[in-house]
């Protein structure tokens, strides 16, 4: 009966997702909207036709960590250093932009000071998740538009998880400084670690195997997945583990064949990542805080880009590269829904405080994409002229 019960789940999304997506084809909108939608309107808060979302959220946690381990598939050590060097200055200043406007706009409407702190907190990161798949492969992998957007996204992970660890130790036993003492000293270990196996054990089979493109598929998913277990349990997070464990193969050479490969199974959980996204919005509170997530949300998408055009032309970024890094960066991120959950299961945030927060995110990812969508090239909608940037016909591994 469970069998049953997860065919009938999996069916109704993916079958109602391709016919959406086919509308959404062709008026040249988002496919993540589509996602969404289905979430909200199928969800227990819907039509309630799918009503375990607790089993979409977690098998919705590997499309997450599949897009970090292929980012990080694409960066070699040195350039990951130098790409994360350069845009310090203007994350960590966009940061405490986005905290103010946040904190400002959550005071105005009552909260406490520490639901206050939270939003704010939650507002000054962007969607990882958005803001890479929105991106063509030649910007992601080869442009200089593309290292500033990875560069400031990375920061901002390691500043969301921080944020988290926080959180986490408020109401547990957990000491957050000796949580945040214990990842400081775990990523340069795990980052070292694992340049050591992909060098001295992965490499060598690598060159030995390599004409058994299965095995590579297997041995790319086992060592993402292994990393990503030790750096959840190291305090790290799973995602940061399985891009270091993408770091570690960059310089693999069978490091395009991986990324190709593993394209797929990223984008199977990122369409449950998204539809568990709307699933998770309680359509029956909307009207008790539409007002206030709509007035966050519009702050939000109006700030950011701004934010960031001006920091990168300061900085100086082409005019064209900032302001086109400004879009795509203009939205709330995953890590603000997932901050606004832990909040107010450890009672830090009220019920209408995490309602609010969830859907002014939510606003953000829609209009964002929209926006993108409509205005830049994106893997939907290349531009006409766009060439292909691999041969798909070519060796898997470089000899």
């Amino acid at each position: 009966m469970h069998d049953q019960a997860l065919l009938f789940t999996f069916a109704l999304i993916f079958g109602s997702a391709a016919l959406l997506a086919t509308l959404a084809m062709f008026v040249r909108q988002s496919l993540i909207v589509v996602y969404l939608i289905l979430g909200m309107f199928l969800g227990p808060w819907g039509a309630s036709m799918v009503d375990r979302p607790e089993l979409i959220q977690e098998s919705a946690h590997f499309g997450i960590v599949f897009l970090l381990f292929l980012l990080g598939l694409n960066l070699r050590p040195g350039k990951l250093i130098t790409m994360l060097r350069s845009a310090l200055t203007v994350t960590l200043i966009s940061s405490l932009i986005f905290f103010a406007g946040g904190y400002a706009v959550a005071s105005s409407f009552g909260l406490d000071l520490v639901e206050c702190l939270i939003v704010g907190a939650a507002m000054t990161f962007s969607s990882t998740i958005i803001s890479l798949k929105m991106l063509p492969s030649r910007d992601l992998y080869r442009e200089r538009l593309g290292e500033i957007i990875i560069s400031i996204l990375l920061l901002q992970d390691l500043l969301a998880i921080i944020t988290l660890i926080l959180i986490q130790g408020v109401h547990s036993d957990t000491d957050p400084v000796q949580g945040l003492a214990l990842m400081l000293l775990a990523l340069p270990g795990l980052f070292t670690a694992a340049l050591l196996v992909e060098r001295y054990v992965l490499d060598p089979l690598v060159a030995k195997f390599d004409a058994v493109t299965e095995y590579l598929f297997l041995l790319a998913v086992g060592w993402c997945l292994s990393l990503a277990m030790i750096g959840e349990l190291t305090g790290l997070s799973a995602e940061v583990g399985a891009f270091i464990a993408g770091v570690s193969l960059a310089t693999s050479r069978a490091s395009r064949f991986f990324a190709r490969r593993m394209q797929p199974l990223r984008d199977f959980f990122l369409v449950l990542f998204f539809f568990g996204v709307g699933a998770s919005i309680n359509l029956l509170t909307l009207g008790e805080v539409w007002i206030h997530a709509v007035t966050l949300g519009l702050l939000m998408l109006i700030l950011k880009p701004a934010v960031f055009n001006w920091l990168l032309v300061r900085g100086g970024e082409h005019r064209y590269d900032a302001a086109e890094a400004g879009l795509r960066l203009g939205q709330a991120s995953e890590f603000s829904l997932l901050l606004a959950f832990m909040a107010s299961q450890s009672g830090l945030l009220s019920t209408h405080a995490s309602d609010m927060l969830q859907l002014a995110t939510i606003i953000t990812f829609v209009f964002s994409t929209f926006v993108v969508n409509l205005r830049l090239p994106t893997p939907n909608f290349p531009p006409l002229a766009a060439t292909p940037t691999t041969n798909p016909d070519e060796d898997p591994v470089e000899h």
